[in-house]
């Protein structure tokens, strides 16, 4: 809902620009239509005065181009820079634009199977094309240890990414209080060899307050100063559509398997004794 408010605000900017932009064309017009109807005014009185009324009309007329011209220039500097604001608001809706509709592409993506696997797959597929990760990895959450387990990596070696327990370091600390993490400053960072237990970014997976596991990320391939609003957007958006996906994955490869473990028992059963 939030981002469709933020939508409909941009789209109301946009409408109010455009409203602003046909009344300062009607100013202009009228401006200069009084300019003009002065000069002919001028031009009809230089015929009936005698030679000094005359040079004293040309000195009227000569003030009133100049202020003609002075006002088109200023007005023509207003318009310049209105165009320039236009046109960065423009690209910053049509990314955002471009963001949502990739992100709902990804989403229709991570919902159309329930294998684990394909999930995890899809979830490193956009991690990679819409945040535009080199090197991260994703965690998730094993209950029984209360640790953060490596199961898919990209740019980083699996067995080089250590399990990390919950509230310790950076990940183990975004995994217990369901935050994410951001350096500030992450241009050398981000150039530098990845560190598993130093990301520029962590992103906990969660389904409300829930967390199930955090996408870390060591470097992009775009080097960056910093993030802008729709980056966090995004991080949000995908990290709640990955929790959902990876969680409703896991859970029917789950039971897949107990439903396979008890058809073979049921199948043992129904064998009968040799004799």
């Amino acid at each position: 809902m939030e981002k469709e408010f933020n939508l409909s605000k941009k789209a109301d900017e946009f409408l109010q620009m455009f409203k602003k932009g046909e009344e300062f064309t009607k100013n202009l017009l009228k401006e200069n239509e009084r300019l003009r109807f002065r000069i002919a005014q001028l031009e009809e009185e230089l015929e009936k005065a005698g030679n000094e009324d005359r040079k004293m009309l040309y000195e009227e007329r000569i003030r009133v181009l100049e202020k003609e011209r002075d006002s088109l220039l200023e007005r023509y500097k207003q318009v310049e820079e209105e165009n320039k604001d236009f046109a960065s608001k423009y690209l910053e809706v049509e990314s955002e634009n471009n963001n949502l509709a990739n992100l709902y592409v990804a989403s229709y993506q991570l919902h159309s199977t329930l294998d684990f696997n394909e999930v995890l797959r899809i979830v490193l597929e956009i991690v990679i094309n819409l945040i535009g990760a080199e090197k991260f990895a994703i965690y998730l959450m094993d209950e029984k240890s209360n640790e953060l387990l490596p199961a898919a990596a990209e740019g980083i070696s699996l067995s080089d990414i250590p399990k990390t327990k919950i509230g310790e370091g950076v990940i183990g600390k975004v995994a217990k209080e369901a935050e994410s993490y951001f350096i500030e400053d992450f241009g050398e960072s981000g150039s530098s060899p990845a560190d598993p237990a130093h990301p520029i970014v962590c992103i906990p997976l969660k389904i409300k307050e829930h967390v199930i596991g955090v996408i870390s990320i060591y470097s992009l391939f775009i080097q960056k100063a910093s993030f802008s609003n729709i980056d966090y957007e995004l991080f949000n958006l995908l990290a709640g559509h990955a929790a959902t996906a990876i969680f409703s994955s896991r859970l029917y490869t789950q039971s897949e398997r107990k439903l396979t473990t008890i058809q073979s028992f049921l199948d043992l059963l129904k064998e009968k004794p040799r004799k």
